[in-house]
């Protein structure tokens, strides 16, 4: 439970950090509000036309007799609205952070300058860590989509799928989302996605104190755009945790998370070949 509470701390001292330095919250305005207009454009268009399509794709219920109609439609359409708001969320962060790549890797390194130590910087050219940034993306959104069918059919299930499955959703949302956001600053450091996951996956209560208020907070369009410049600020923080754990572990003993791999490489330069 320790961990769970230092993750939301990773939060409250990112917000904190930013509003001290109002410079870096104007700048992050832009790409947020980009990426919003386009979400918002997007969930409208599915709130409108959630109805149709789960009509169309139950043609087999067009003979049910009321109420079990509408109670069957009902369900879901709540749920494709539902997985709907589940993938925005976790994408909303990918894609702002890749609109806003160039600012929010100088906020992460501002970070890093201010709390002291060594600032890393990954030495490639911005259009190989944008695809890179593009490529992690990419395999976190097919997990996070996989996930999601299986919460969504999970869904069905009485009494589970309306009180257990959504808190388990949240969860998901809220560990991948603090991926993407720590990625900015590990990916700095050397640290591939597969070290990221496992690091993650070693303090998985870190991560979810973390993200799951965060993925909560981002569930209001406007707040998340507010709130960005901050969560990648906290997120660099925790960052600065996770990759400095297995250096001040006793010999022997660091590992790159629960799968017991090695330590992450901090410094070397990622590669597109993987």
């Amino acid at each position: 439970m320790h961990d769970l509470g230092a993750g939301f701390g990773y939060l409250m001292k990112g917000q904190r950090w930013v509003a001290g330095h109002g410079r870096w919250l104007g700048f992050g305005l832009l790409p947020g509000l980009v990426t919003l207009v386009l979400y918002a454009g997007a969930l409208v268009a599915l709130f409108y036309g959630a109805d149709d399509l789960t009509a169309w794709a139950t043609p087999f219920a067009d003979d049910w007799s009321s109420p079990w109609l509408g109670l069957f439609r009902g369900s879901l359409t709540v749920l494709l609205f539902a997985l709907g708001l589940f993938l925005a969320v976790v994408t909303f962060t990918a894609v702002t952070l890749l609109v806003g790549q160039p600012f929010y890797e100088s906020l992460s390194e501002a970070v890093d300058r201010a709390e002291g130590g060594e600032v890393p910087e990954s030495g490639l050219p911005l259009w190989r860590e944008l695809l890179i940034s593009a490529r992690d993306s990419l395999r976190i959104l097919v997990r996070v989509t996989l996930y999601g069918v299986l919460l969504f059919a999970l869904g069905f299930i009485p009494v589970i799928g309306q009180t257990v499955i959504p808190v388990l959703g949240f969860c998901v949302s809220g560990f991948f989302l603090t991926e993407e956001l720590t990625a900015v600053a590990l990916q700095r450091r050397g640290v591939e996605l597969k070290e990221r996951v496992a690091m993650l996956r070693g303090r998985r209560m870190l991560a979810l104190g973390f993200g799951v208020p965060l993925t909560l907070a981002f569930l209001v369009p406007v707040v998340a755009v507010f709130l960005m410049p901050g969560a990648v600020a906290g997120a660099t923080l925790m960052a600065r945790e996770l990759a400095a754990a297995p250096e001040d572990a006793p010999d022997g003993a660091a590992s790159g998370g629960a799968s017991g791999e090695g330590a992450p490489r901090t410094g070397a330069p990622l590669t597109l070949d993987k």
